[in-house]
């Protein structure tokens, strides 16, 4: 893909040296048309992910993943056990969504929307620029002695840090059991919840762990994203690229000297000044082609566009670009595997507003009691006793709920004698008998349809069986 005929850096990740070791990275504070596009991006899906968890539609939380008490919201549906393949289909909805994202414009989701970059660049990092200083100054300050200055800004740096990891770690969990809770825990004692606060410190110490010290090597090491690109990205993918073609010429790339006709004598118009590297979050040099460790940031094609202005070249050697665009000079186009992947997700994403829409509010289930024979009553009655449970996905309490049989002639009669209530987002359940004249059984297993009514209203349908007498068969 790119000219250089050396291939060792692709032999080790750019954050560890030749010992391997750690090598720290100390970008440069990125500025320009992009890096400013994606701070008013971040900044959006900073409030996003700080307030979902607290925003309610019709009483139900924006997002939440409840996974013990296995609740989920997404965007305001709820969604129950009994609602798992509709998860499933938006997990998978999501999936592909990504992975054709992936296939036409690369790991832009990384640079642009992953909550890993916008927290560690627009959050720790600026916080980092302004107590330390930029590249320059941070290097300095990492090889000074333990002076008075270097303990203030590292105290007041690390400080910080763990503020903001606690406020992240307590809106994590606020995802996880709700924000209603979360508030409540907040306002009230805490060492009336002493289990909630041990999982709020391992979190808080987690995040402050990731965004003070393991930084970039989450993308490059932990992340499976970072591999799966690998397999999806092809010659035809727009990524952040180096126009290796302009910018190495026949002679390859060269110090800038003014006044200086590179065309007429075969340079390239990479000046070798290396600012790609210096801003890069991640140390890579993008001019050796597509890398793991590369995120899309952005930020080399700012500082290239900058540097190109300022030498009088056109801007775009570093851009938005795919290898047959830069190689060939071909436009974009939808390959059959672009248009495969929207297909499948065209369909997906078609399947599940269907399911959605077809989905009940409330959920009925009745089920015979395991191990318990029908009863034989007097005046030929066959009685058999079941268990109960509806459950409420809305966010009204539903009242004076009581079961009628549909199919057949017969009677319910409620354990408790009475019709009951469903509290909202919950679920009451219970024991019921079913009772059905020996006359009206045609066989000795039938199938019976019951209706949920509350009041006089129709609310749910359920079927379930009845066993009678062998001799009916």
């Amino acid at each position: 893909m790119e000219t250089s005929k050396n291939e060792q850096f692709r032999d080790s990740i750019g954050t560890i040296d030749t010992e391997g070791k750690r090598s720290w990275v100390y970008p440069k504070k990125p500025s320009g048309k992009y890096y400013k596009y994606r701070s008013y991006v971040s900044y959006f899906l900073l409030l996003f992910l700080l307030s979902a968890p607290f925003i309610k539609i019709e009483g139900n939380q924006f997002l939440l993943f409840n996974v013990l008490e296995r609740k989920f919201n997404i965007f305001g549906f709820p969604f129950w056990p009994q609602d798992f393949h509709l998860l499933v289909i938006s997990m998978i909805v999501g999936v592909v969504f990504v992975i054709l994202f992936t296939v036409v414009f690369g790991r832009i989701f990384c640079g642009w929307i992953c909550p890993q970059t916008i927290f560690l660049e627009m959050v720790f990092r600026k916080i980092e620029y302004w107590i330390d200083g930029d590249r320059g100054k941070q290097i300095r300050l990492e090889k000074q002695p333990w002076n008075a200055e270097k303990i203030r800004k590292r105290v007041l740096k690390w400080t910080i840090f763990f503020i903001i990891s606690f406020i992240i770690a307590n809106v994590f969990l606020a995802y996880l059991i709700g924000g209603d809770t979360v508030i409540s825990y907040i306002t009230g004692n805490p060492l009336d919840n002493i289990r909630t606060l041990i999982s709020l410190t391992i979190f808080t110490c987690v995040f402050y762990f990731i965004f003070a010290w393991f930084r970039e090597q989450v993308c490059i090491i932990a992340c499976p994203y970072g591999r799966l690109q690998g397999v999806l990205l092809d010659n035809k993918t727009i990524n952040v690229a180096y126009d290796y073609k302009r910018g190495e010429g026949e002679k390859g790339r060269s110090k800038f000297r003014k006044n200086e006709d590179r065309n007429a004598v075969g340079k390239g118009d990479c000046i070798d000044c290396k600012q790609c590297v210096v801003v890069c979050p991640t140390g890579i040099d993008i001019r050796n082609g597509t890398q793991l460790e590369c995120v899309n940031c952005t930020a080399c094609i700012d500082e290239c566009d900058h540097i190109m202005e300022s030498v009088g070249y056109p801007k775009g050697l570093i851009r938005y670009a795919s290898e047959d665009n830069i190689a060939k000079k071909k436009p974009f186009e939808f390959s059959a595997r672009i248009k495969g992947y929207s297909a499948v997700l065209f369909i997906l994403v078609g399947i599940l507003i269907g399911m959605l829409f077809l989905r009940n509010e409330v959920e009925a289930n009745i089920l015979r009691l395991p191990g318990q024979l029908y009863e034989h009553k007097e005046n030929n009655i066959i009685s058999n006793v079941y268990t109960y449970k509806v459950i409420n996905k809305t966010t009204k309490d539903i009242t004076d709920v009581s079961y009628k049989i549909l199919s057949h002639q017969g009677a319910i009669k409620l354990v408790s004698n009475h019709n009951f209530m469903v509290p909202k987002q919950g679920l009451a359940e219970g024991t019921l008998f079913i009772e059905i004249n020996e006359s009206a059984l045609e066989k000795d297993k039938i199938k019976i349809e019951i209706g949920v009514f509350s009041g006089d209203k129709l609310i749910e349908t359920t079927i379930t069986n009845f066993l009678g007498p062998r001799s009916y068969r």
